[in-house]
């Protein structure tokens, strides 16, 4: 099916352009959200006298997203999960989480404008893309820990499993004294 772009969709073109796409595509998402026209001689002539008021918007609306990525840039928001001692998440974090977790913050963000790279199931700091415009996009870390505390020992750069190793480590070698005194208190009766 032939269309006419109203705005710039990722991967398909910019606006005014007429692209081919899967009849489906169309009409299960390009047409129902108001991205696209069918491209037939009257939506094309209707197009043109709407297309400065078109590009008019679509500047207003990049300029506030730029506005909002501007503060949103770089922010880290805090997720406290339950997980394993290993650090393995029960569940894992999605892209409603981290929405939910930016308008705690004061940002308003919908769960369709994160984008998670891969799905979210361990402990650790996290990049995680959020595109508030097709043009405009900011890069926030999501910062997943059991409890705050935790929270704050990653934000400062160690990381949970790296604290646990050195805790088993400090056993290891409590453990290993206390084997010596008892075998050198027998050594003495």
């Amino acid at each position: 099916m032939q269309v006419i772009l109203l705005e710039r969709v990722a991967k398909l073109g910019q606006m005014g352009d007429v692209v081919k796409v899967r009849d489906g595509f169309a009409r299960n998402f390009l047409l129902p959200q108001g991205k696209a026209l069918r491209a037939n001689e009257a939506n094309i002539k209707a197009f043109e006298t709407r297309k400065a008021q078109l590009e008019a918007q679509n500047l207003e609306t990049r300029a506030e997203a730029e506005a909002v990525a501007a503060r949103l840039d770089g922010q880290t928001f805090v997720l406290i999960r339950s997980a394993s001692d290993t650090g393995a998440l029960y569940g894992s974090v999605t892209a409603r989480d981290a929405a939910e977790a930016a308008t705690a913050a004061g940002f308003t963000i919908g769960r369709s404008q994160v984008a998670l790279e891969r799905p979210i199931k361990d402990l650790g700091l996290h990049g995680v893309m959020v595109t508030l415009h097709p043009e405009v996009s900011a890069r926030v870390t999501l910062n997943i820990a059991r409890t705050q505390d935790e929270a704050e020992l990653q934000a400062s750069g160690k990381s949970i499993r790296d604290l646990a190793a050195e805790h088993e480590a400090e056993a290891e070698i409590e453990i290993a004294s206390l084997f010596d005194e008892i075998g050198a208190a027998t050594a003495e009766e």
